[in-house]
C-alpha cells in the first residue's frame, strides 16, 4: 500500500485521535487515582465544612478504597489497553511486521510521560484540589463499574483466602494516632515540627493508652496528716507543706477518712479563734474530720484519659489511686495529668530541682532514681522502653533481677546505666549515657 493513501486516510486520522483521546482519559484515571489515595481526609474535611461540593464527594468516594482502586484501576487499564491495540494495527499498516515493535516503543514512552508521570505529579503536588475536582467524574465511573469490580473483589478475596491470607480493607481505617505520631516524628527529624510541639500534641494522644498507675506519686511520697494529732500542730503542718491539699488517716496510713484543704483549714480555725480571747481554747474541741472533704478513690488503672473526664466532672483536681484490693498506691492530680502534655508545670512552692536532669563534666546525665522513663526519654529525645517499668530505678532493676547496689554498672537498650545512691532497697540517683 502506498505511504501517502494510508496517511491521508480517513481511518488514520480517527485512529490518532482515538490513542490521544485515550491517553488522555488515562492520564485522568492515573491523577484521579493518585489524588484521591494522597488526599488528606483532614483537609478535606476542612474543605467540606466550608462549603465545598469536591471535598464533600471526595470524602465520600474514599470511604470505601477498595470499590474506588478497583473502579479507577479497570478504568485505566482499559484504555491504555484500548489504545495500545489501536497503535498495533495502525503502525502495522504503515510499516508491516515491524509495526508491532514500535508501536509498542512509542506506546510505552506516551503512556509513561503524559498518562502517568505528569498526571500523578500534578495530583501529589495538588492533591486535595485534584482529588475536589476529579470527585464527580469518579463517582460515576466507580457507579458504573461496581458490579464488576464487586465481582473482581470476591475473586481476589476468594484466592487470598485459599492461600490462607485474611484480608480485612477497614483494619487500617482507625490507625489515626500512628498517622498523626508518623507526621509528627517525621516533621520533627526535617526541622518543621518544634521538639515542645510535638511533645505536646503526643502527649495528648497518648493519654488514652496510658493508665494512673504510670504517673501517680507513690505511696511512700504522700504527705499525710494524722487525725490524732493537736490542732495546732496540724496547721503548722499545712502551713510548712508545699501542696494545697493533704490526705488524713486515723490509726493507720491505710485508712484515709478525708482529704484537708488549706483553705478550708484556715477558714474554720478562723472562724474558731475569731471573737475569742483564748485561741488555744477554742481549738480543744477542734475535729479536722468535720472539715475534710470525703476522699475520692480511683482504681490504678483507670486510663489517663477518662481520669482528667472524671476530675473535670466531677470539680476536684485530687484523687488516691488503690489497687484491687483497696490498698492505698499513691495519688494523682489533673496537674500530674496536665504535665503529660505540656511538660513540668512549676510553682514558687515546687522544689528547684524537683526530678531534672543534670550532666556532669563528662556529659553523662545525672539522674533521679524516681523520675519516670517517659519524662527522661522527653527531656532527651530518648526512646528507653517503659513496658516494665515506669521510673528509671525500676527500670535498672527490672534489667538488673537484683536490687544493685551503689556503684554497679548495667549496660542495656544502648545505655551504660551506674548507680550512685541507694537508701534501703530503693535507688535514688543514677548515672546514665548513651553507648
Amino acid at each position: 500500500m502506498d505511504m501517502t493513501q494510508v496517511t491521508i486516510d480517513g481511518a488514520f486520522w480517527i485512529s490518532v485521535s482515538t490513542i490521544l483521546f485515550l491517553l488522555v482519559l488515562s492520564g485522568c484515571f492515573s491523577g484521579s487515582e493518585t489524588a484521591l489515595t494522597a488526599a488528606s481526609r483532614g483537609k478535606l474535611r476542612t474543605q467540606a465544612d466550608k462549603g465545598s461540593l469536591g471535598a464533600e464527594r471526595a470524602l465520600k468516594i474514599t470511604e470505601d478504597n477498595e470499590r474506588l482502586i478497583g473502579s479507577v484501576l479497570l478504568g485505566n487499564n482499559l484504555v491504555n489497553i484500548l489504545a495500545a491495540s489501536l497503535a498495533t494495527a495502525l503502525f502495522t499498516r504503515l510499516f508491516g511486521e515491524s509495526g508491532v515493535a514500535l508501536a509498542t516503543l512509542v506506546m510505552t514512552f506516551l503512556v509513561l510521560i503524559f498518562a502517568e508521570v505528569l498526571p500523578k505529579t500534578y495530583a501529589i503536588t495538588n492533591a486535595e484540589r485534584a482529588a475536589a475536582l476529579v470527585s464527580g467524574p469518579i463517582s460515576i465511573v466507580v457507579l458504573l463499574f461496581s458490579p464488576v469490580v464487586s465481582v473482581v473483589r470476591l475473586l481476589v478475596r476468594g484466592m487470598l483466602r485459599l492461600m490462607g491470607v485474611q484480608v480485612d480493607p477497614d483494619s487500617n481505617i482507625l490507625a489515626v494516632r500512628e498517622e498523626i505520631a508518623g507526621a509528627l516524628q517525621l516533621g520533627h527529624s526535617e526541622g518543621v515540627v518544634e521538639k515542645e510541639d510535638r511533645d505536646r500534641i503526643l502527649g495528648a494522644l497518648d493519654l488514652r493508652e496510658r493508665v494512673v498507675e504510670e504517673i501517680m506519686l507513690h505511696r511512700s511520697g504522700i504527705e499525710m496528716i494524722d487525725a490524732a494529732d493537736a490542732p495546732a500542730d496540724i496547721l503548722e503542718q499545712c502551713l510548712r507543706s508545699n501542696h494545697t491539699r493533704l490526705p488524713i488517716y486515723r490509726d493507720d496510713p491505710e485508712n484515709i477518712i478525708g482529704v484537708i484543704h488549706a483553705k478550708d483549714l484556715l477558714r474554720a480555725m478562723y472562724k474558731l479563734i475569731s471573737g475569742t480571747k483564748d485561741g488555744a481554747a477554742a481549738f480543744k474541741d477542734f475535729d479536722i474530720a468535720d472539715v475534710a472533704m470525703e476522699p475520692y478513690f480511683v482504681p490504678e488503672t483507670s486510663t489517663l484519659d477518662e481520669q482528667m473526664r472524671q476530675f473535670l466532672h466531677r470539680r476536684t483536681h485530687f484523687a488516691l489511686v488503690v489497687d484491687e484490693y483497696g490498698s492505698l498506691q499513691g495519688l494523682i492530680t489533673l496537674e500530674d495529668i496536665l504535665e503529660e502534655i505540656v511538660g513540668e508545670i512549676t510553682d514558687e512552692f515546687d522544689p528547684l530541682a524537683d526530678h531534672a536532669v543534670k550532666t556532669d563534666a563528662e556529659g553523662q546525665f545525672l539522674v533521679d532514681g524516681a523520675m519516670t522513663i517517659r519524662d527522661l526519654n522527653r527531656a532527651n529525645d530518648w526512646n528507653l522502653p517503659d513496658d516494665e517499668a515506669n521510673t528509671v530505678a525500676g527500670l535498672v532493676i527490672h534489667e538488673a533481677q537484683m536490687i544493685p547496689t551503689r556503684g554497679q554498672v548495667f549496660l542495656f537498650h544502648g545505655f551504660r546505666f551506674e548507680v550512685l545512691a541507694r537508701e534501703g532497697n530503693r535507688i535514688t540517683d543514677l548515672k546514665v549515657r548513651p553507648l
